[in-house]
């Protein structure tokens, strides 16, 4: 089965000026000379005038600043307790009690929170730390109470209690891939991906698990039906993104984004699908309409003809400067985010059709990987270096 495994860059943040002060003032200061033909001219009430402005601009200055950071008026960062290098990977939240979260990232790192998300408190669960590894909790799942987190190295750890106590659950060696994804399904019952595109699922809360696709991406790509897939010889094995639809469909980017694969419930395989664009697939996924969005690397993003599987997509004119596009989030159907490399956030308010950035995340010093939205109220964007934002709306 084939390996999900979701990668993520530790790039250098690039900065630039969040004012370009010194232009302005050099500016000012330009228009001050001109109006000094010589020497001579320059009298006192042109010395009282260029004082004036001078402390005029450095008044306007921080003024100014402020401006800036209220722009970013629908998100705060919330800060953590954490080693500054983790990279955030997955939060969920407890349907029974939505102020009761859980969040999870590199290091071993799993926060809690009581408060809907305003602060968050360091977890520790004794059956993740009884052997030395360092987990890299990949995803987190609750339905109801139950709830379910997957990492790497390969470990399976199930809740009934909303999360209150957690038991380690034992898995076989010979699972194919490391575990990138899970999701609650019901009573007992959960769904489970690996990067090598194995689906499993379980009815008696992990004790046992049934194939859902009878073969891995690696095996599928070698079948004479898929030799006509573009760069399938130079396939690596595993998964470099994977997004689950609200009714079970899956859409994943090969690790060299070179083409994308789709599974329906019910189908025995994976289909491989060309990539319609020139550059590669950075990520995929769903619309809250059913369609599918695709972003490429450099900061492209395109959106499908329709709605459901289709391989004809549209490219939308975003303000990437440049920088990747890592993550789409919906929020309804008609108002999504979207977030990438140094503090890139975007948002549109007609479907996708048209995309405005928030210049005050420029500052942001982190790459922005993950847009989770658990409602319409309630949502974050989860970073590399430790970095949340959450959404105020």
């Amino acid at each position: 089965m084939a390996t999900l495994r979701l990668t993520f860059s530790d790039s250098t943040t690039l900065f630039r000026p969040s004012l370009p002060s010194t232009r302005t003032f050099s500016r000012n200061r330009s228009l001050i000379v001109k109006a000094s033909s010589s020497e001579d001219d320059f009298s006192r009430s042109s010395r009282r005038r260029f004082i004036a402005e001078t402390a005029a601009l450095s008044v306007s200055l921080p003024q100014l600043t402020a401006r800036s950071e209220d722009a970013l008026s629908e998100w705060e960062r919330v800060y953590l307790p954490i080693d500054p290098g983790v990279v955030l990977l997955d939060i969920a939240f407890v349907p029974d009690d939505p102020n009761h979260g859980f969040l999870l990232g590199t290091r071993q790192t799993i926060l809690e929170t009581k408060d809907g998300g305003n602060t968050w408190a360091p977890r520790s669960i004794p059956s993740a730390e009884d052997e030395d590894f360092n987990y890299r909790f990949n995803s987190i799942s609750f339905k109801g109470k139950e709830g379910w987190i997957v990492g790497k190295p390969s470990i399976l750890l199930y809740t009934s209690d909303a999360g209150d106590s957690w038991e380690r659950i034992p898995l076989s060696a010979e699972l194919p891939g490391d575990m990138v994804y899970i999701k609650a399904t019901g009573e007992k019952s959960a769904e489970m991906v690996t990067d090598e595109g194995a689906i499993y699922v379980t009815a008696n809360r992990g004790y046992n698990w049934r194939a859902a696709v009878q073969e891995t991406v690696s095996a599928t790509l070698n079948r004479t039906v898929s030799s006509g897939i573009s760069g399938a010889s130079y396939y690596t094995g595993t998964f470099n993104t994977v997004n689950r639809s609200p009714d079970g469909r899956y859409v994943a980017v090969s690790s060299r984004g070179n083409f994308y694969l789709t599974w329906e419930p019910g189908q025995p395989f994976w289909q491989p699908h060309n990539r319609a664009v020139a550059r590669r697939i950075q990520n995929m996924g769903w619309r809250a309409d059913g369609g599918l969005w695709l972003l490429v690397r450099g900061g492209g993003l395109y959106l499908s003809k329709g709605k459901g599987l289709t391989e004809e997509f549209e490219e939308v004119p975003v303000q990437s400067r440049g920088f990747g596009i890592l993550d789409v989030g919906y929020r309804s159907t008609d108002e999504a985010w979207a977030a990438g490399g140094s503090g890139i956030l975007l948002r549109t308010t007609n479907g996708g059709k048209s995309w405005i950035r928030d210049k005050a995340a420029d500052n942001i010093a982190a790459n922005l990987y993950s847009v989770k939205f658990i409602d319409e109220k309630k949502g974050f964007v989860l970073g590399n270096d430790g970095v949340l934002l959450r959404y105020l709306g």
